[in-house]
C-alpha cells in the first residue's frame, strides 16, 4: 500500500457533496457505471484539493490540457476582481466593445503571422470551430463560390463536441445517436509514425496522406471544398506528431486548390508545445487559427478564432450574422491579458522545452516495460502508448492506468484510448516530473493484457 492510500483524511465515508454531484450533475465523458466523484476545491501550483482533503498532483493542465501557469495566481484573479468591479459584462455586438477586448485583440494580433489581424472572441475551443466552418463557407460564398460547403477533417481529430465542431471530431462515439450531423464533412487519415506499417502498408506516410488528401479532394470535387481543419499536433489522437514535411505538403496542396486551411490550436498555442502559437513554425501558413484553453490558462472561459485580414474582411464582408451572448466579455479578456503576461515575464513558453527535456530523460525508461509500446514527447506533453506486448501492437485501453494512478499515487493523467497522456501546467517541477515517472513505472508495470492493473 502507497503512502498516498494510507493518508487518513476526514469524513471518508459519507461525502455530501460527491452525492448531490451523483444526484445532479451531468459530466462530459462520464460512463453511467462509474460513480466514483473527485470534487476538488482548491490548488496551488500543481496540485488540487479535494473535498476528502486529498491533495492530487495534476499532470493534466486541469483535466483539460488549460491550466499552463499552474493554480493560485493572485495576479490573474486581481485582474479579474477589478475588471467585475470596473465593467463586469457587455455586449460585443452591434460595434460595441471594451477596453480589455480591444488590448487582447491587438496582443493576440501581436502574437499571430503577420496578416492575421483580426479576433473573434469565443467562450470556447468548440465555439471556436464553429465559428471557423462558418467563416470559411461564407469566405467563399461572398466569392462567388457557394458550393464550397465541404470541409475535410481527419479520423481520431479532436475539435469539440458542439453539433459542428462534434462533426468534424474524428472519434465515431461523438456522432452516435444524435441524428444528421452536420453536412458536407469528410474525414482522411491522420499521421501515426508508430503504426505506419498497418495504417499505410510501409509507405512514406506523408506520401501516402497526401495521395489520400488529393483523392479526397478530386472525389469531393475540388470546386466544392472550403477548408480542411487540423491539429498541428494531434492531443486527442494521443499526441500525434506530424512526419516535419507534412503539413509543408498539405498546405501546397491545399493552395493549388484554393482550400483553405484552419489550424485547431486549442491545445497547442500559449506554450503548451513551446511556442505562443504552434502552427506557423511546422509550414500550416493557416488561414485561420482557433484557440482557447490556454489563452487564459482556464481561470475564466474564453477562446480566440484569429483570420487573416483577407478571409475576415471577405467573411464579413456585408454583415456577419454570428455571435455569442459572451463574445468579447470583458471579465475573461481581462485575465486573459493577465495569463499572457505571466506567460511571457515568467518565461513559461521557453519553460516547456525544459519540461520536454525531464520528460526525455525520464519517461524512455519506460519503454523497458512490455507493455509500453510507443513515447510521443512535444514540449511539456507527452504521450504513452499501451500495447499488449513487446511483439504485438494491439492496442490496450489505459483507462484502469489512470484511474490507478489518482488512487494509489494521488496523481492526476488523461486518457485517449490507449495512450496516456502528461500535459502539465508549465510550472511544474523536476521533481514532480520524476514523482509521475516512477508512478507510471509502478502502474503500467502491474498491467495486464486484458486493460486491468493488478495488485
Amino acid at each position: 500500500m502507497t503512502t498516498a492510500e494510507t493518508q487518513t483524511t476526514p469524513a471518508m465515508s459519507a461525502n455530501p457533496l460527491e452525492d448531490l454531484d451523483r444526484r445532479h450533475l451531468v459530466h462530459p465523458h462520464q460512463s453511467k457505471a462509474d460513480t466514483e466523484r473527485t470534487v476538488i476545491v482548491s490548488g496551488t501550483g500543481c496540485t488540487v484539493r479535494d473535498t476528502r482533503g486529498r491533495d492530487f498532483l495534476d499532470v493534466s493542465g486541469a483535466g483539460n490540457w488549460a491550466c499552463q501557469i499552474g493554480y493560485g495566481r493572485t495576479e490573474v484573479v486581481e485582474a479579474g476582481a477589478e475588471q467585475l468591479r470596473d465593467l463586469a459584462y457587455f455586449s460585443g455586438f452591434f460595434g460595441f466593445s471594451n477596453d480589455k477586448s480591444v488590448r487582447l485583440a491587438e496582443r493576440l494580433a501581436a502574437l499571430a503571422p503577420d496578416d492575421m489581424n483580426r479576433v473573434f472572441f469565443t467562450g470556447s475551443g468548440s465555439e471556436g470551430v464553429e465559428t471557423a466552418i462558418k467563416a470559411a463557407r461564407l469566405y467563399h460564398h461572398h466569392r462567388g463560390e457557394p458550393d464550397r460547403t465541404w470541409i475535410i477533417s481527419r479520423s481520431l481529430a479532436y475539435h469539440g463536441a458542439t453539433y459542428g465542431s462534434g462533426t468534424t471530431t474524428g472519434f465515431p462515439p461523438m456522432q452516435e445517436g444524435v441524428g444528421p450531423n452536420l453536412p458536407h464533412v469528410a474525414k482522411v487519415s491522420p499521421p501515426y509514425p508508430y503504426r505506419a506499417e498497418e495504417m499505410y502498408g510501409g509507405e512514406d506516410p506523408t506520401d501516402f496522406l497526401i495521395r489520400e488528401l488529393e483523392t479526397t479532394i478530386q472525389e469531393l470535387g475540388p470546386g466544392r471544398v472550403a477548408a480542411m481543419i487540423g491539429e498541428p499536433v494531434m492531443g486527442g489522437g494521443g499526441i500525434l506528431v506530424p512526419p516535419a514535411d507534412y503539413w509543408p505538403r498539405v498546405r501546397e496542396l491545399l493552395n493549388q486548390h484554393g482550400i483553405l486551411l484552419i489550424a485547431d490550436e486549442v491545445v497547442t498555442a500559449f506554450g503548451r508545445t513551446g511556442a505562443w502559437l504552434d502552427s506557423p513554425g511546422r509550414g500550416m501558413a493557416p488561414d485561420i487559427i482557433v484557440t482557447a484553453k490556454g489563452l487564459t490558462s482556464g481561470y475564466a472561459p474564453l477562446g480566440a478564432v484569429l483570420f487573416r485580414d483577407t478571409v475576415a474582411e471577405t467573411a464579413a464582408a456585408d454583415y456577419f450574422f454570428h455571435g455569442h451572448t459572451y463574445s468579447a466579455h470583458p471579465t475573461c479578456c481581462a485575465v486573459a491579458l493577465a495569463n499572457l503576461e505571466v506567460l511571457e515575464k515568467e518565461g513559461l513558453i521557453d519553460q516547456a522545452h525544459l519540461v520536454a527535456e525531464w520528460f526525455r530523460e525520464d519517461l524512455p525508461a519506460l519503454l523497458e516495460l512490455p507493455m509500453v509500446g510507443d513515447i510521443r514527447i512535444e514540449g511539456a506533453t507527452a504521450g504513452i502508448e499501451l500495447v499488449a506486448g513487446p511483439n504485438d501492437r494491439t492496442p490496450v485501453m489505459a483507462g484502469a492506468v489512470t484511474a490507478e494512478m489518482r488512487h494509489a499515487h494521488r496523481i492526476i493523467l488523461r486518457e485517449y484510448g490507449p495512450t496516456v497522456v502528461l500535459s502539465p501546467p508549465l510550472v511544474i517541477s523536476r521533481e514532480e516530473v520524476r514523482r509521475t515517472t516512477e508512478a507510471l513505472s509502478d502502474v503500467i508495470s502491474r498491467l495486464r493484457p486484458d486493460g486491468t492493473v493488478g495488485r
